[in-house]
This record gives structure tokens, C-alpha cells and sequence, in this order.
């Protein structure tokens, strides 16, 4: 299919002008978890595990042991191998129990206080907690808690739990039945990791928005966010923990108790879009593999009458390869992405300016696009700034035509489930149709994959509209949950209230 002759009048970026931003214009998921029972060396382990899980957060990063008398916590600002790396920190983690996370901060700042695992000690012994996720009416319980004398130590939702478990009536099996109990009394997407003197526990929201798994190591038990992290310190995959489930590993094994009635799960789609690591496997699928049938899929919806296909790195790859496999259309990696970018700049000059895409991406100088069409593959258009200057860059090198081809479909509704969405007044395509976004990027044609085509790259035939097999929301605008702390008529147009201004 040839595309239409287009006015380059209209294949200009919206704005010379507008203040760049140096940092991601990504997604980014809330945090990962990981723990360890019955193994002598659990601390390094974990450590490793998180080193694993490290794109999941990066911000901070905690562990917390028991060694059979006490609880040991180290929690750091900053990426695992900044101080876990360190034999003086892991010394300071006696035991052969651990419970581990790395966060990127969704709800609550930045801060050591708010670095988990969070820890408690209770009447019935101490709780370490480590959650992934995002409760959708954290809010409200925190205001009635704190309306009745509870003092809250952080700003994470993830303390909420904390303080539901501490306060539940509930005696059945002790700790597990206040968990249980806790449960009942919050809403949205998690994954929860929780360490006591004897136990270690994996808690599955109703759903399985997000992911938790099972793993062996001789005789330990591991808990983590991915196969990924099992992979590394050479651990076999046993199962995922099931949607609704507790599961609790102790010296008797592996106990399962069902917090919620049974249901189909609804995983996030975006674990497979973009956030989990390639290398792992997810419902049975490896991420890799679907990624690349994504890009299949796409070339089949949307075709390109062009030169070659070149990705955006690092998340396009796999999407590209697919694309090109099914067009014949040949591939290359004309794009190289530095991974050691930070927000440095907000305002700088406009020369400055400038040189700004190529501090994130940068053009393989033995690539020539110079009068060819080529198609750009990304995984996702959030802002579109990244995507902008990318197209700039492209038409410098002397492209005779750039199309952008998407591996899902427009982001057009916020998320409330542990996703970094930007407010949908920054999200492109809530605020333009395709058209209007292809304008905004410069480009020559844009195309996103369908809705049905991301489910048929997972092997459905479509998506269920009465009973979506996936958690698709910011494409759909469906919500599977109550958003209780969203005040306004419809999702995805308001913004949660700040846990701050309690």
C-alpha cells in the first residue's frame, strides 16, 4: 500500500520552542519483587534477584532478612548494584529468609521512608511488606485510618496494608487470617511479598493485573515478579502464584489459600507490551516471542510501501524484527540508544536543545537512510516528544520519507494500577486522532496496531467484549476495578488525589 502524498507543511513537529525534557517520554512500572526461604545465603540471592528485576524500578531499592532471633533491613535511594554489591551491606543480612524490592514510585515521593520493604512489628511478631502495584482506594482507607488515630510513617499506599493487617480482628492461623482479612478491604492491582519470623508469603491481587511467581533452588523457595530473576541465580520455575491466591512457604511447604472467589484473570497487557524483560516467560509466553508477533501482526494491518525498517531502541526491537520478517522488508539497527541519560536538563538553551535527542538516541553512522523511506517500529507513543525528535532526526539524515509504525494501540486513558501514565492532557492520543498525532510527530504516515491485533500476537482470536481476557484499559478505557480515590464522572479524565495532602 503506497502512502498518499503529503504536504510536508504538515510533517513538522508542533513546537520548536517547547522546553525539552532529557528524561523518558516512557512508561514505567511501580517496582518488582523478590524473596527467598530456606537458603543460607538469602540475601545475596535476593540482591541478585532484584539486580534481575531492575528495570522494573529504579529509584530505590530494600531488603529485609530474618535470622531466626531478629529482622535485619537495609534499604537504599538508587539502583541495586549501587549498594547491594557491597559485602559489608550483605553481611549486615543475616538469615536464610529475605524478602526484597525495587521501586519506581507511582504513588508517594521519592524518599527513604517510602523505600520498601516496609517493616512492622506487630503484636502477633514483625511483617516486612513489599508490594508491586497500585490500590485504587488507598486514600479513602487512609483517611478513615488516620481519622481514628493510626500515624502513618510514609507516603506509599503500600503502608496501608501495613496498617490493615495490624488492625484485623481476624484469629484465624494468625497472620495469614489478618492478611486474609486485609485483603478484603482494598481494591485495585498487586503483588505482595510479605517475610515474618516463620513464612514467607505471595499475595496475587483478584485479577492478576500484576505478576508474581513461584520458584525452586534446592531446597529454598523463591518468590519474584518474573522468570527473569530465576533465571539468573539458576533457579527452575515452578508456577505462577494464581489470581486471588496466598500462597505460604514455610518449614510444612507451600500452603495455597484463596483470598477472593474464583475468576478468569485479567493480566496487564502492558507486561507484554513493554514492561516486563524480554527473557521472560508470562501465562505460558515468552516475552520475546510476543513482542515479535506484535510486529507480525502489525505488518499485516498496517503495511508500508518503503526501503527498511528500523526500530527505536531498546523496547522496538523484537517488534521490528517481527515487522520486517512479515513485510521482507530489510531490517537495521539505525538507531543506538544510550542508556546513561538522566533528567539533567529541563530549560537549556536553544543550541542546547538541539544536541538533546542524541543524548538518548543516536544515528548508526554506517546506516544510510539518506532518500530512502524508511519505517520507524516503537512499542508505544506516550507525550510524543521522544518520537518527535526522533523524526527530526531522521529527515537531518536525509530520509526521503519516515512512517511510524506502533506496536499496540493509542494509549488513550490514564492508569491507576502501578503504571507511571503521564496525566491524559499529556497523553497524545487522548488528546488527537491519528491524523492530528501524525502531524504533531512530523511524520508521513502513522499507524497503531489494533486492539484485536494485540490480542491475536497472545493467541486469542479477538478481544472478549463482554469478558476481556486481558487488563487492556488505557487502550479500551475499561476499567476492571473501582477507582474509588478518582473523583469525576469518567476514569482515565481525573487525577488521585495525593496521599501528600492527607
Amino acid at each position: 500500500m503506497k502512502d498518499a502524498e503529503v504536504d510536508e507543511s504538515t510533517c513538522r513537529p508542533a513546537s520548536e520552542t517547547e522546553p525539552f525534557d532529557f528524561g523518558d517520554d516512557r512508561l514505567h512500572e511501580e517496582c518488582g519483587v523478590f524473596g527467598v526461604f530456606n537458603h543460607p545465603e538469602a540475601a545475596a540471592l535476593t540482591a541478585i534477584g532484584l539486580h534481575a528485576l531492575q528495570h522494573r524500578g529504579q529509584e530505590a531499592a530494600g531488603i529485609v532478612t530474618f535470622d531466626g532471633a531478629q529482622f535485619h533491613s537495609e534499604r537504599r535511594l538508587g539502583l541495586v548494584g549501587d549498594h547491594f554489591n557491597q559485602k559489608s551491606i550483605i553481611d549486615r543480612l543475616p538469615g536464610p529468609m529475605a524478602i526484597g524490592h525495587v521501586r519506581y514510585a507511582t504513588v508517594g515521593e521519592t524518599a527513604l521512608r517510602n523505600v520498601q520493604p516496609l517493616f512492622a512489628d506487630l503484636d502477633v511478631g514483625g511483617l516486612a511488606l513489599a508490594h508491586n502495584g497500585n490500590l485504587t482506594n488507598a486514600l479513602s482507607i487512609r483517611r478513615e485510618l488516620v481519622a481514628s488515630g493510626a500515624i502513618f510513617q510514609s507516603t506509599s499506599d503500600t503502608e496501608v496494608i501495613v496498617h490493615l493487617i495490624a488492625r484485623s480482628r481476624d484469629r484465624r492461623d494468625g497472620l495469614v487470617g489478618r492478611i486474609l482479612d486485609a485483603l478484603q478491604q482494598i481494591d485495585g492491582a498487586y503483588a505482595l511479598g510479605a517475610l515474618t519470623r516463620k513464612r514467607l508469603i505471595g499475595i496475587r491481587d483478584p485479577l492478576g493485573i500484576r505478576p508474581l511467581i513461584i520458584g525452586k533452588l534446592g531446597n529454598a523457595t523463591i518468590l519474584a515478579s518474573e522468570t527473569c530473576a530465576l533465571d539468573i541465580i539458576g533457579a527452575r520455575f515452578v508456577r505462577e502464584v494464581e489470581n486471588g491466591e496466598v500462597v505460604v512457604i514455610s518449614d510444612d511447604g507451600i500452603e495455597s489459600h484463596r483470598a477472593f472467589p474464583r475468576c478468569r484473570p485479567r493480566p496487564c497487557i502492558f507486561e507484554y507490551i513493554y514492561f516486563a524483560r524480554p527473557d521472560s516467560i508470562m501465562g505460558g509466553h515468552c516475552v520475546y516471542d510476543v513482542r515479535k508477533a506484535l510486529g507480525r501482526e502489525l505488518a499485516h494491518e498496517a503495511p508500508a510501501d518503503a526501503d527498511v525498517i528500523i526500530p527505536v531502541p531498546d523496547s522496538g526491537v523484537p517488534a521490528a524484527i517481527g515487522y520486517a520478517h512479515e513485510s521482507g522488508l530489510p531490517f537495521e539497527l539505525g538507531i543506538i540508544r544510550n542508556h546513561y541519560v538522566g533528567r539533567t536538563f529541563i530549560e537549556p538553551e536553544q543550541r542546547i536543545r538541539k544536541l538533546g535527542v542524541k543524548l538518548k538516541h543516536n544515528p548508526t553512522p554506517s546506516v544510510s537512510v539518506e532518500g530512502k523511506r524508511i519505517v520507524l517500529i516503537d512499542d508505544s507513543i506516550v507525550r510524543g516528544t521522544t518520537s518527535t525528535k526522533i523524526v527530526a532526526m531522521m529527515r537531518e539524515r536525509g530520509a526521503k520519507e519516515v512512517h511510524m509504525r506502533i506496536a499496540c494501540p493509542p494509549i488513550k486513558y490514564a492508569d491507576y494500577y502501578g503504571i507511571d501514565t503521564p496525566d491524559v492532557r499529556s497523553l497524545l492520543a487522548a488528546n488527537h486522532d491519528v491524523e492530528g498525532m501524525r502531524r504533531h510527530l512530523g511524520c508521513n504516515s502513522l499507524a497503531f496496531l489494533s486492539v484485536d491485533g494485540t490480542y491475536r500476537a497472545l493467541g486469542y482470536q479477538k478481544r472478549d467484549p463482554d469478558f476481556p481476557q486481558l487488563t487492556d484499559h488505557c487502550f479500551t478505557g475499561e476499567y476492571p476495578t473501582r477507582l474509588q480515590d478518582w473523583d469525576g464522572p469518567e476514569p482515565g479524565q481525573h487525577h488521585q488525589l495525593s496521599l501528600m495532602a492527607v
